[in-house]
């Protein structure tokens, strides 16, 4: 197997539907890319999934008076649905079943028996009334790098790892008025330490393989001592350790992301048709997979760091994967989406207001490459509105004059700015400059310049012949208009039409903004 595009998007935890950021962050970002490669000619697969593990499953159920187990499976429906709804297209979606389960357990036993985990008494806070230990989503407090508040596990703001113990003011998120005090626990861990000379030198080969943000996460990272990498907690929610040395205790959620992208990967090929002789078949050293990330910035440790040092401690068994394409956070009215505020667009209640060509294109627009971007109504509609909707309908209403009375001949010169056309959007589309908002700005370039064109009976077949290349290379964020006007989607490497023959095309409506 050679030359195949593994695309990935970390699994969001299953304890609420997608909202408006997970989509016009990660999700659309690597439906697009998956899209585009495909119709370049290239092998893709896109998994994803639902993720029942993390604490956070069971802090949000208590707050709801549900069960964990009813909220997780609950939550990964909707997500699967949401996706779906705004035409996000996943091939392999990640659940919580048997076969999940024994992969990650024989992941970490794999782990285990490279050598590389060490018994490391660390202290945790304690809730001395139920005589548990506080994890992640149990306990919150300061980081103690950058200050802001939050839960252990990983700092939403600086994005650096944030040991339990270490939290400035620990209190625990379903009793902040108990008093919380250290205790010790011993706990597997992988020493980060090890790896870092090998990943400073990865990271420094593929320094153009990351945006500003995630770079700079990364030399900071790498510029000190890195952390012990918790294995296992001593909590009882999660998939229980397979080690003697920690009884009772569970696997890290934050520790499953390599064996769950494996998982994810394995479960998109088959369904694509691939047969694998092992979960990790796609990720072994010579199997030619390009393996992609698109992700939330505030996942760049779990995923870049430690899950690339767990695939170090197996020597040369796996490839390196060095493609991280990540997003800042998405906001709703100038303030960041809160499920538990009620501040919040889910991906299924805009789909169901506006067609989801509409929905994929203003996401796209306004996506949180680089820096906070924001959601508004009043947006969404004017920029579909003048941008895509009017001026797609009067480029259809002027194409038909044509319909019946084809084929029309197209010249050098069109062929020639269609290959610009093309060129254009490869710079957005391919991984080096990924970018969905300068994808959706030339859309918008592309039909100002068509629906400005004084067609003359003599350039009617370059018009066209336009028209359609232009479709082929908006159709991985217009889906549905793309559908229903091309036989199919293939963006040619080099356009060498001679002729081209009209059809009748679609028409784009603003929906119920």
């Amino acid at each position: 197997m050679t030359g195949r595009v593994v695309v990935v998007s970390p699994a969001p935890t299953a304890n609420g539907d997608l909202h408006l950021g997970h989509l016009a962050g990660p999700f659309l970002a690597a439906d697009v890319h998956t899209r585009y490669a495909r119709a370049t000619g290239r092998d893709a697969v896109f998994g994803t999934g639902a993720q029942d593990t993390p604490t956070y499953v069971v802090t949000t159920a208590h707050r709801l008076g549900l069960g964990p187990r009813e909220l997780a499976e609950r939550s990964a429906a909707d997500i699967e649905a949401t996706l779906a709804a705004v035409g996000v297209e996943v091939d392999g979606f990640t659940g919580f079943d048997t076969r999940f389960t024994k992969w990650v357990e024989g992941f970490m036993e794999q782990l285990h028996a490279t050598g590389r985990l060490r018994l490391r008494t660390v202290k945790l806070p304690h809730l001395s009334r139920t005589g548990e230990f506080l994890v992640d989503g149990y306990v919150r407090g300061g980081c103690p790098l950058c200050l802001a508040d939050g839960c252990a596990g990983l700092c939403e703001s600086c994005g650096h790892p944030v040991a339990p113990g270490d939290l400035v003011n620990p209190r625990a998120t379903l009793s902040p008025d108990e008093p919380v005090e250290l205790r010790e626990a011993d706990v597997l861990v992988l020493p980060l330490e090890e790896f870092r000379p090998r990943l400073r030198e990865h990271f420094a080969r593929h320094a153009d393989s990351m945006r500003p943000h995630m770079a700079q996460l990364v030399e900071e990272l790498l510029s000190r001592p890195l952390p012990d990498f918790p294995i296992t907690h001593p909590v009882s929610w999660g998939i229980p350790a397979p080690f003697a040395e920690t009884p009772g205790q569970v696997i890290n959620p934050n520790a499953e992301t390599q064996a769950w992208s494996m998982h994810c990967a394995a479960l998109a090929a088959e369904r694509r048709g691939v047969s694998l002789g092992a979960e990790d078949e796609l990720w072994r050293a010579g199997a030619g997979s390009e393996v992609v990330y698109f992700l939330g910035f505030d996942n760049t440790f779990p995923f870049a760091i430690a899950g690339l040092a767990m695939l170090m401690a197996h020597g040369d068994r796996y490839e390196l994967p060095h493609r991280f394409v990540t997003n800042e956070f998405y906001e709703l009215e100038n303030e960041k989406f809160s499920t538990s505020r009620g501040h919040v667009v889910q991906g299924r209640d805009l789909a169901g207001r506006v067609p989801r060509d509409l929905a994929r294109f203003h996401l796209a627009t306004t996506s949180p490459e680089h820096q906070r971007t924001n959601f508004t109504w009043d947006g969404l509609a004017t920029i579909t509105r003048t941008r895509l909707v009017e001026p797609w309908n009067a480029v259809a209403e002027r194409a038909e004059r044509w319909v019946g009375r084809g084929p029309l001949p197209v010249s050098d010169r069109s062929r020639s700015v269609a290959a610009r056309v093309v060129a254009r959007f490869a710079a957005t589309y391919e991984l080096r400059h990924f970018s969905l908002s300068r994808a959706a700005e030339l859309v918008a370039e592309q039909l100002g310049r068509l629906s400005r064109w004084e067609v003359a009976e003599a350039d009617a077949g370059d018009f066209w012949h336009e028209l359609d290349v232009f479709l082929r290379c908006a159709a991985p964020i217009l889906v549905d208009l793309a559908a229903a006007a091309l036989p199919d989607p293939a963006i040619p490497a080099v356009p060498a039409a001679t002729e081209v023959t009209p059809r009748v095309l679609p028409r784009l409506s603003v929906g119920a903004v």
